[in-house]
């Protein structure tokens, strides 16, 4: 067997796998790095969370097969999620379904509505599940603009006016990774009338709802009206609750495609530990203290970020919403690319970030920096950082 697997001559080395590679072998060696590569939280969940865990993982019922769909509870506890935050009435039965992180529930979408061949609209640069989920189904990518404005629609309608097979399906994710990009509520009335006009299905990313700075919180897609007709919105437990390891995610929206992606879901799993989903319903449900916390800490982080590397040299757009900050390369270190400048920061600086071009073609000339270390070592950071570019 020489010949590679189809599906996986479609997928491209891991452009992060080289630099986590060279960050290992420098810890092998005793090196101190400031790992700022991986959005991976550095919180833990609320004790009230990690207490609901323990005491249904004693119930000798609980280790069951769970159901696919999510537990009763579960589903209920995200449509009051969306009612409280949004003002969105949701079905939990026909609307909303639990998904073992966002991350799964997006690539088995994919799976459920794409044929191959089918062209999907995506952003670059963007997360790589929302282009690879849909190119391990066997979908043809067309890119379109990461940033909310006029040139998204400009060429959004290009691409529907004259791509060849017509666009079957749009992805969206604001507050955005990598680039923590925001979008407002006319926006999406102008995507959702669009996506209506031209019969376009619309999944709208919202990993990151609660991880806002401004006055004003993340919208949801599903608050315009008509929105269930073509958008399905996947949310996440991972940052709003420090519970990125518990892979609970969810998706809601129109019905048909809940339906499709609860077909497919069936097939491919039992559902996520009941315990699990039993510890997720007291988070949605319970006091919401650690999303006000987790939203003033990565806010303080970013403040550090921002201030520490700026007198550093290397001065950092101050991110909006998210846990990242999207930094172009500095002047004179242009030339060497994203992932060469990375690998530079990691031997020079002991800083480990993340390439920019592994989100795309779009993503060369920056890094991303992500918010999952303390003050004293985003501190630390800049000091590397510092004695790099005086160099």
């Amino acid at each position: 067997m020489t010949e590679e697997f189809y599906r996986i001559r479609r997928l491209p080395p891991y452009v992060f796998a080289e630099v986590n590679a060279m960050k290992a072998a420098a810890r092998v060696r005793g090196e101190d790095i400031v790992d700022l590569g991986m959005g991976n939280p550095d919180g833990a969940p609320p004790r009230h969370v990690i207490d609901k865990l323990a005491e249904v993982a004693a119930k000798p019922n609980a280790h069951r097969y769970s159901a696919s769909r999510g537990i009763p509870g579960l589903r209920k506890a995200q449509a009051a999620y969306y009612q409280r935050r949004f003002g969105v009435s949701l079905d939990p039965d026909r609307e909303v379904i639990v998904t073992l992180g966002s991350k799964e529930g997006l690539a088995n979408l994919a799976q459920a509505i794409t044929a191959p061949g089918d062209v999907v609209l995506a952003p670059n640069p963007s997360y790589p599940i929302h282009t690879f989920g849909f190119i391990i189904a066997g979908a043809a990518i067309r890119s379109i603009p990461a940033a909310p404005g006029e040139d998204f629609f400009h060429r959004l309608n290009m691409a529907m006016r004259y791509t060849v097979p017509r666009p079957k399906v749009l992805v969206v994710g604001y507050p955005s990774n990598p680039t923590a990009y925001v979008a407002d509520l006319p926006f999406y009335e102008k995507l959702v009338a669009f996506a209506r006009e031209h019969e376009l299905i619309v999944i709208s990313d919202l990993a990151y709802a609660e991880i806002y700075f401004g006055g004003t919180p993340t919208p949801s897609i599903l608050q315009v009206d008509g929105a269930k007709d073509v958008a399905v919105e996947f949310t996440s437990m991972s940052k709003t609750y420090s519970m990125a390891g518990w892979r609970i995610g969810f998706a809601v929206g129109n019905a048909r495609l809940i339906e499709a992606l609860a077909r497919v879901k069936s097939y491919l799993d039992y559902g996520a530990f009941t315990p699990v989903q039993a510890a997720a319903v007291a988070a949605l449900n319970g006091p919401q203290d650690i999303v006000d916390y987790n939203r003033a800490l990565y806010r303080k982080r970013r403040d550090v970020l921002v201030e520490s590397f700026g007198r550093a040299g290397w001065d950092i757009p101050v991110p909006q919403a998210s846990m990242f900050a999207w930094v172009p390369i500095p002047e004179r270190f242009r030339d060497l690319g994203s992932m060469e400048f990375s690998k530079r920061l990691l031997t020079e600086a002991h800083v480990a970030v993340a390439p920019g071009v592994g989100f795309g073609e779009e993503g060369e000339g920056f890094v991303r920096i992500a918010l999952v270390e303390n003050e004293q070592r985003l501190r630390q950071a800049a000091r590397g950082v510092k004695k790099m570019l005086s160099a």
